[in-house]
């Protein structure tokens, strides 16, 4: 008996968390799954469909990552994209083989054979990304679809419902590659569309209670969406038996500390803990200009006074976090140990040696978007559902060098008047991330016929799908002059006002 999910193996693409994304979408559940994941677990899991992701290696390479022939036995239908339609290719017979000419971007595909996985698509625009070709498919398997550089630009055994893509249907590129990819899900595999966030949250609460019972949980809020959300879970599930502590580092956007004392107190029946930090923080970041230092200086002090306050709670012995789905693909990621560490995780805090509660992650098999969906399903103020993303370091990773409560004032007024004119404009919810970062230069400037010696503000937003590319948002001049005037005109300290052009990669969002 098929369960109603879907199954996607990861085989190293960057994109893997967009075939899920897009799978959800269609109401359909679905899990990423490691390549090395045996045969044993994914009858477990027994799926009514299997996804072969992308990935950077070639299948005729010794140490390409492969999956069990024996997947092929297993009767459920399978879509192989680019690297999983060389895998499929590879495993049952045919030839994989490196090509002279390499095709990344955009390309026309042409369909040439009807097929269930192209209903309701027309020759349309695709989006490639590989160095192989395919030179012989497998006995039982025809084209369906070719473009000028990939022959086998789609393959399909209609019988066994094995079907390949040498494009990427789950990037946004690929006209009408969503509906490529519902016609895998729903017409060829029929998965049903149950998956809700009502659905999920009923089901989640009844889960909590088995796991938890009768005993104490803590929650390490911040405010954002994650940690609230999660909050406003748990507290549904099992209400005073869960204590909610937030450390205010004094690193955050102006007034934001009382702000969420407010509505956890005022808005949820929990118990609450505000834990005033900010002197002790600043005392052990001063001095500090490197950025990594700074990370794990806030790091370590935040699981340390966490730590103090969550040792006065008597019996407690469940520690719940906001750990979200792609921080589980990622750790399971098979390139993980081949990557690069390009800065330290945003989120502070996580387990102390000596800490010895057990995890409670109830969103970690959810995305940010379906978090937000989640939080409005629970009633969690529009406010705190809607927000930015705000890094675990706060500020101190917005101020570039060392770090004085002189600008740490400086930056939240400027970032105040910022992001206030972004909602006044109705532009909020149109930017995935908006903030400003006070730079280590200071400029001439004149005021009122006198001479300024003042800072530099850098003003950054940028549109994106889940953080992990980036493009800038496009302000109307007009905008970005009004937003300068206000913040030269109203902020102590700022005399010169840029904004930043630089997209996710070659940049990073956040500047340190």
């Amino acid at each position: 008996m098929f369960n109603n999910s879907v199954l996607i193996i990861d085989f190293g693409s960057q994109v893997t968390q967009l075939i899920a994304r897009r799978v959800r979408e269609f109401g359909v559940f679905c899990e990423v799954k490691n390549h090395d994941t045996k045969i044993e677990d994914i009858l477990q899991i027994m799926p009514r469909a299997i996804i072969f992701s992308g990935g950077p290696a070639s299948v005729y390479e010794n140490n390409a990552p492969k999956i069990s022939p024996k997947i092929f036995d297993l009767n459920i239908p399978i879509l192989g994209i680019c690297y999983g339609e060389q895998l499929i290719c590879d495993i049952l017979g045919g030839r994989v083989e490196k090509s002279f000419e390499r095709e990344f971007g955009k390309a026309e595909i042409e369909i040439v054979k009807f097929s269930k996985l192209f209903l309701g698509v027309e020759n349309f625009q695709v989006w490639m990304s590989h160095g192989d070709h395919i030179s012989k498919i497998p006995n039982g398997f025809e084209v369906i679809a070719k473009t000028p550089k990939a022959p086998f630009g789609a393959i399909a055994n209609e019988t066994k419902k094995i079907f390949g893509v040498q494009f990427h249907p789950e990037v946004y590129h690929s006209i009408d590659g969503a509906k490529i990819l519902k016609n895998f899900v729903i017409e060829i595999s029929g998965c049903i569309a149950d998956w809700s966030m009502k659905n999920f949250k009923d089901e989640e609460i009844i889960n909590i209670q088995k796991i938890v019972g009768d005993k104490k949980v803590i929650c390490g809020l911040s405010g954002g969406v994650d940690s609230s959300v999660v909050a406003t879970l748990i507290n549904q599930a099992i209400g005073k038996q869960l204590t909610c502590i937030f450390v205010d580092h004094g690193l955050l956007r102006k007034n934001e500390g009382q702000h969420v004392k407010e509505i956890f107190t005022k808005n949820f029946n929990t118990n609450f803990i505000y834990c005033n930090a900010k002197d002790l923080f600043l005392d052990k970041l001063k001095g500090v200009s490197d950025p990594e230092q700074k990370r794990k200086i806030i790091g370590k002090t935040f699981i340390e006074v966490f730590d103090a306050e969550a040792n006065k709670i008597e019996d407690a012995e469940f520690l719940a976090q906001g750990t979200l789905y792609p921080d589980v693909i990622e750790s399971s990621h098979p390139n993980k140990g081949a990557s690069q560490t390009i800065k330290s995780h945003h989120n502070v805090g996580g387990l102390p040696e000596n800490m010895k509660l057990k995890l409670l992650e109830p969103v970690r098999m959810l995305f940010k978007d379906e978090v937000r969906a989640l939080g409005r399903e629970l009633g969690v103020p529009e406010i705190i559902v809607s927000r930015h993303p705000f890094p675990g370091p706060g500020l101190a990773i917005r101020i570039i060098g060392e770090i004085t409560q002189q600008k740490i004032n400086i930056l939240q007024e400027a970032d105040a008047i910022y992001i206030d004119e972004i909602k006044k404009a109705g532009l909020y919810n149109d930017i995935w991330q908006a903030f400003c970062v006070l730079l280590p230069i200071k400029t001439v400037g004149v005021m009122g016929d006198a001479r300024t010696y003042d800072y530099v503000l850098a003003l950054r937003a940028v549109t994106s799908v889940d953080g992990m590319t980036a493009e800038v948002y496009n302000f109307e001049p007009k905008f970005l002059c009004a937003v300068s005037d206000r913040i030269i005109n109203e902020v102590r300290g700022i005399n010169r006002v840029v904004y930043d052009f630089t997209s996710k990669p070659p940049g990073t969002i956040e500047w340190e």
